[in-house]
C-alpha cells in the first residue's frame, strides 16, 4: 500500500461510514480493485481507519459525552452482543473481508430492506437518544451484529434497528453514531494486537500509513456527518436502497461475465 492507495482508502471510508452503504464494503471492493485486498496490513488499515471517523461524533457531540454516566452504560449493553461474537467469529469474517462477490450479494440484498424501511418502521415515537432505555440499547446491539458481514452496513443495520424500536430517524441515526464509538475502539485495538501477534510491530512506513487514513477519515467524515441527518430526514432510505442495489448489481454481473473480482 501506498500513501495514495491509503487517501483514497480514507476518503472512502470518511464518506460512507455513516452512510448505509457499508463503508467497510466499499474498502473491500476498492482495495480489490487496486489489488492490494490480500494484504494483511491493509485489512488492519481499514479496520483502523473507521477510528478517525468515528472521532467525529466524539467531536460534533461532545456534550453527549459529558452528560451523564447513564449514557455509557447504554451503550456498554449495546456493545455487548457484537462484542462477543466479533471474538467468536474473527477469524471468519478476516475471511469475508477478502470477497468482494460477497459484498456486493449483501449490498444488493441490503438494498431491497431499505426500499421498504421507511414504510415497515414509520411508527416513531422516540425522538432523543436519553429516553432509549437499557432493553431497546440491547436490541440495537443485536441488530449491530448483523453488520458484521461485510457489506452490510454497521449504520444502516442499527439505524434500521433503531426505528424497529420506535426511535424516530434523527433519533436512531444518533445512537448507532455513539455506539460506533466503543465498537469502532474495540475493533480497532483487536485487529491492531492480532495484527502484531502474527506480523509484529507495523513498521515506521505503516505507522505513517495509518496516522494519514485516520486523519482524512476524520476530516470527511466531519464535514460528511453534518449533512448526513438532515438528507435522511428529509428523503429517507430510498436514496441510498437504490444506490446499494446499483453497485451490488454491476458487481455480481461483472463476475458472472468473468472478471476477477475475488483477490485471495
Amino acid at each position: 500500500m501506498n500513501v495514495f492507495q491509503a487517501i483514497v482508502l480514507a476518503i472512502i471510508e470518511g464518506l460512507t461510514e455513516f452512510l448505509p452503504v457499508s463503508s467497510t464494503g466499499h474498502m473491500i471492493i476498492a482495495s480489490s480493485a487496486m489489488g492490494i485486498a490480500s494484504d494483511k496490513f491493509v485489512k488492519l488499515f481499514t479496520i483502523a481507519i473507521q477510528l478517525g471517523a468515528i472521532l467525529s461524533v466524539l467531536v460534533l457531540y461532545f456534550k453527549r459525552f459529558v452528560k451523564s454516566v447513564d449514557f455509557y452504560v447504554k451503550l456498554v449493553i449495546a456493545f455487548i452482543p457484537s462484542a462477543i461474537l466479533g471474538k467468536l467469529l474473527s477469524d471468519y469474517i478476516d475471511e469475508l473481508l477478502e470477497t468482494p462477490l460477497g459484498v456486493a450479494i449483501s449490498l444488493f440484498l441490503g438494498g431491497i430492506i431499505l426500499l421498504f424501511a421507511d414504510r415497515l418502521f414509520s411508527k416513531d415515537e422516540v425522538d432523543d437518544t436519553d429516553k432509549v432505555d437499557k432493553l431497546t440499547a440491547f436490541k440495537i446491539g443485536l441488530f449491530q451484529c448483523i453488520a458484521m458481514i461485510p457489506g452490510v452496513s454497521r449504520s444502516g443495520a442499527t439505524i434500521v434497528g433503531g426505528m424497529s424500536q420506535k426511535l424516530t430517524r434523527k433519533a436512531a441515526a444518533e445512537f448507532s453514531f455513539f455506539l460506533a464509538v466503543p465498537t469502532m475502539f474495540a475493533a480497532t485495538a483487536y485487529k491492531m494486537y492480532k495484527f502484531m501477534k502474527e506480523s509484529g510491530m507495523p513498521t515506521g512506513e505503516q505507522i505513517q500509513l495509518l496516522a494519514i487514513g485516520n486523519v482524512v477519515a476524520f476530516i470527511v467524515a466531519l464535514l460528511a456527518i453534518k449533512s448526513f441527518i438532515g438528507f435522511l430526514n428529509k428523503y429517507g432510505f430510498k436514496v441510498f436502497g437504490w444506490y446499494r442495489i446499483a453497485v451490488g448489481a454491476v458487481i455480481i454481473i461483472l463476475y458472472l461475465s468473468g472478471q476477477n473480482l475475488q483477490v485471495i
